[in-house]
């Protein structure tokens, strides 16, 4: 293969794995903690409703996990197309 097709298939899953995790990141911040807020609010968790908790700390510690797996992901990209030398 020569370099731009590596190069460019490199990019590809790069942006897949970023628009995955953008996904999962929307679903929580959004669509838990904004639309099925009342849904989950019905749900206690460690004294505070389940919706509260997402909206207030749980899209938080979801971005943060995100990021550590986006850096796991990329290491693994970069170890595949000989990116990490």
């Amino acid at each position: 293969m020569d370099k731009p097709s590596i190069a460019q298939q490199y990019w590809k899953k790069n942006l897949q794995y970023v628009g995955i995790l953008l996904g999962v990141w929307f679903l929580v911040s959004y669509g838990f903690g904004i639309l099925l807020k009342d849904t989950l609010d019905k749900i206690p968790l460690g004294g505070f409703k389940l919706g509260f908790w997402f909206a207030q700390q749980g899209a938080i510690y979801v971005f943060v996990v995100l990021i550590f797996i986006y850096v796991r992901l990329m290491n693994k990209l970069d170890s595949k197309y000989g990116f990490d030398k």
